[in-house]
């Protein structure tokens, strides 16, 4: 069996025809060139010897993508009307290759190694790649997640993608992350048909609409690919045929009866409201959904028939109506009044660190956006008040910890409300002197905001 010095020589080899090429092309001088062969040696030797570490082929990879970077710089900047350099590419593929045969248990060299091959245009090796992952690693989340979007993003195949998804949770029935990232490819998608159905005007003509003959060149539509719903709940395997009705079939996906279905299955399957309030953000964090308020309605529903007094229930009871209002929108004063009354009821009714943390977030990623200073005023003074309120639970209760509270200082840090962080610091800094890491958070900040004792 050869050694590593003789396979190090024999793949040091094959890139001498390279090398001249570059040579002469005069893209790279003859003393660059004799320093990338000495550096290509270095590598070669390291991963091929016994000791080799999937960060050696890493490190590898790196220094090939800089090397192409810099070869195709100064192709442009001499004009040359040669735009494509396969032999680089080859061998980056060529050593990524090598990484995952050596490793093939190093899921992060598999997604590098796809990369490139996405990077590259290089379709057909990409599909091979994820038929590779897949099987070696079906019990990991994001491999399906990646190849889901893989399907949808570079290949426009909806019907791939779901595949991918349905295949993963059947793999993966411990992690609610894949119903969430189902959902979320759902959501995406349906937000993609919404904004070209309004670029192409068919909404205004919704009865008129008529679908154009795939033959036609000029035919420019969404194609809709096979639903498979009844993955989720089979009670909406009649999505399949839409009556026969393209139309329907596009009012079914356009009214999120599959996120509906996948928010369910998740519910029945993990029987945990904490999935129903990672539903809940995930849904109001993607814009141009049409359903979004639907389905809104529907997760705050379902999570007040599991637990209505649980933090995360409460949580989005008071923030929906605020969910889809600009902030510099005249409708948002209007929304933040019955916010603020649900948000001081459930406060007194149903006191929790949990709640109290929740509100810090979503006002603190409200303060930190151009606000009016009236609204700014108003949110900055329900922030003191929360926080407050924090404090005397965590104090009364024993609950809180120095961690959470040195959280909440990162958070308040972007709030733009000096006063507010300067107070919660001090009493922080009181209960915990002798935390480290509250102190050098503390101490990190402005010296005219925090002043520590």
């Amino acid at each position: 069996m050869a050694g590593a010095s003789d396979k190090a020589r024999y793949f040091l080899e094959q890139s001498v025809p390279e090398l001249r090429e570059l040579e002469k092309s005069k893209i790279f001088t003859k003393d660059e060139i004799k320093r990338i062969s000495s550096k290509r040696s270095d590598f070669e030797h390291k991963v091929n010897g016994r000791g080799s570490k999937p960060s050696d082929y890493a490190r590898y990879l790196e220094y090939e993508m800089n090397l192409d970077s810099l070869r195709k710089k100064r192709v442009k900047r001499m004009g040359s009307k040669r735009k494509d350099y396969y032999a680089s590419q080859k061998r980056m593929m060529f050593i990524m290759e090598r990484a995952t045969r050596k490793f093939p248990g190093d899921l992060s060299l598999w997604v590098q190694y796809l990369d490139i091959a996405r990077r590259q245009k290089a379709y057909k090796m990409a599909s091979q790649i994820l038929t590779s992952m897949a099987r070696l690693h079906p019990t990991k989340p994001v491999v399906w997640t990646y190849a889901a979007k893989y399907a949808l993003e570079e290949q426009g195949d909806m019907s791939e993608a779901r595949s991918y998804m349905t295949r993963g949770r059947r793999f993966c029935r411990s992690s609610p992350q894949l119903w969430l990232e189902s959902a979320k490819l759902e959501l995406v998608y349906i937000a993609k048909i919404a904004a070209r159905r309004r670029i192409l005007g068919l909404d205004e003509q919704r009865l008129d609409v008529q679908i154009p003959d795939e033959d036609d060149p000029d035919a420019d539509v969404v194609a809709l690919p096979a639903i498979t719903a009844e993955d989720f709940d089979p009670s909406l395997k009649n999505i399949e045929a839409g009556d026969g009705d393209p139309s329907k079939k596009l009012d079914i996906i356009l009214g999120g009866a599959i996120p509906t279905a996948i928010f369910n299955s998740a519910m029945d399957e993990f029987k945990d409201e904490n999935v129903g309030g990672e539903f809940f953000d995930m849904i109001a964090s993607i814009q141009g959904v049409p359903c979004s308020r639907n389905l809104l309605d529907h997760v705050v529903e379902r999570l007040r028939n599991t637990n209505p007094v649980s933090p995360v229930t409460l949580d989005a009871v008071i923030r929906l109506p605020l969910v889809g209002v600009e902030p510099t929108s005249a409708e948002f004063p209007r929304a933040l009044g019955p916010v603020l009354a649900l948000l001081k009821s459930s406060m007194e009714e149903h006191p929790s660190l949990e709640l109290a943390t929740r509100t810090v977030e979503w006002i603190v990623s409200y303060l930190k956006q151009e606000l009016d200073e009236d609204i700014r005023t108003v949110l900055s003074a329900i922030l003191s008040k929360t926080l407050s309120q924090y404090q005397n639970i965590a104090t009364q209760t024993d609950l809180g910890s120095a961690k959470e509270a040195s959280e909440l200082l990162d958070r308040l840090r972007v709030a733009k409300a000096p006063t507010v962080e300067h107070a919660f610091s001090q009493w922080a800094i009181a209960i915990w002197p002798s935390d480290s890491k509250l102190r050098q958070i503390i101490e990190a900040a402005p010296v005219d905001t925090v002043v520590v004792h």
